[in-house]
């Protein structure tokens, strides 16, 4: 592994709860090796605990948001055989995982290129905001490689037709495209990028963390169940959130302003 994990991603926190966890490779436009990964991978572990942090923003230093992985250092472990390999692809896997468990929500501000292991990451947030001259796509096809470790997720955000589209023939999409097939949430004008991050990132902020943590539980929890099991599990976070203080003081003050 390449780099120290506290050098690769900054963290940068704002008085409204939003975290931003910077990926930090600018001269390797981001790639993900190791380290960053690893970053990552503990940053995920201690927002998750964290009481004051209510939204993660994933964006990327310099040029690009990520240009994928890190091509030297896959290289470098494809010499030291399948085993390597694969304890690198289940770090990846792991990380895809932490964020989709993870109790906030996670919001990918999407600048430059976002190509590969990097289209890759941000698929794996929660919402995806594009600059208007973001560029997305994964091009692993033409190096005889598969976007793998994303599939899964990709699945779920697109139609399997242009998931399938994206992944064979590798070619690069605009914030436009991203967005008219679900992949980008909403695209944001150049101008006042950060801002409108800012912005967005700070409304999400302000609603009640545990209802948005019951919310993106639930709606990921119900991959795979039966309607009769998605309704049932619907019922028991409905009765958890019923009982939260936030539910029960917004109720209340909905309630006196009626009056």
């Amino acid at each position: 592994m390449s780099g120290d994990p506290a050098s690769v991603l900054r963290i940068e926190a704002t008085s409204d709860g939003v975290v931003h966890l910077v990926l930090n490779r600018p001269e390797k436009r981001n790639a993900m090796n190791g380290a960053l990964v690893e970053a990552l991978t503990e940053a995920l572990q201690r927002t998750a605990h964290d009481p004051e942090v209510r939204v993660l923003v994933l964006r990327g230093e310099g040029s690009d948001f990520c240009s994928g992985a890190d091509l030297a250092e896959l290289e470098a472990m494809a010499g030291q055989g399948a085993e390597a390999s694969l304890a690198d692809a289940v770090r990846m896997g792991e990380l895809f995982l932490a964020m989709r468990r993870h109790p906030r929500p996670i919001v990918a501000a999407v600048h430059g290129r976002a190509l590969a292991g990097g289209c890759g990451l941000a698929t794996a947030c929660d919402m995806i905001l594009a600059h208007e001259e973001a560029r997305f796509g994964f091009p692993e096809v033409h190096l005889g490689f598969v976007p793998a470790m994303v599939m899964t997720l990709l699945r779920r955000k697109v139609v399997e037709g242009r998931a399938f589209e994206l992944v064979t023939l590798g070619g690069r999409i605009d914030a436009a495209e991203a967005h008219r097939i679900g992949l980008a949430n909403r695209i944001v004008a150049s101008g006042s990028f950060l801002d409108e991050v800012e912005g967005f990132a700070g409304e999400l902020a302000a609603r009640p963390p545990s209802a948005l943590r019951l919310t993106k539980r639930l709606l990921y929890g119900l991959d795979g169940l039966s309607v009769e099991e998605g309704i049932g599990r619907g019922a028991e976070v409905n009765t958890i959130a019923r009982l939260t203080e936030a539910c029960r003081e917004g109720v209340r003050a909905f309630l006196e302003r009626k009056e």
